[in-house]
């Protein structure tokens, strides 16, 4: 008796969203994804793809299922609450000069 074939789902590797921060960046920025079957592979893709030219100094890999987001569709009541909070504008703070990233 033979087994029925895999469906492609679970034949597939989960997708893999990738984050890589610049020798002069602050932050991590989205670069892309990718393909891989853990979470270790995904790195070193991730490396041998986005970073081919040693412009990255860190690299993050987050499984694209494990995200979640806002829905486009509904962007006007989800942010209208911050529009509320005018404690949140920099106007209401003094920055010193000498503060060079904030």
């Amino acid at each position: 008796m033979t087994e029925a074939p895999e469906r492609a789902s679970e034949r597939s590797w989960p997708l893999w969203e990738v984050f890589v921060r610049g020798k002069r960046g602050l932050s991590h920025v989205h670069v892309g994804s990718l393909h891989a079957p853990d979470a270790t592979l995904a790195l070193r893709n991730a490396r041998d793809v986005y970073t081919r030219r040693q412009e990255g100094v860190s690299i993050w890999v987050v499984r694209a299922d494990d995200v979640t987001a806002s829905s486009p569709t509904e962007k006007d009541s989800f942010f209208d609450p911050s529009a509320d909070k005018i404690y949140r504008h920099p106007t209401f703070y003094d920055v010193p000069e000498d503060v060079e990233y904030l």
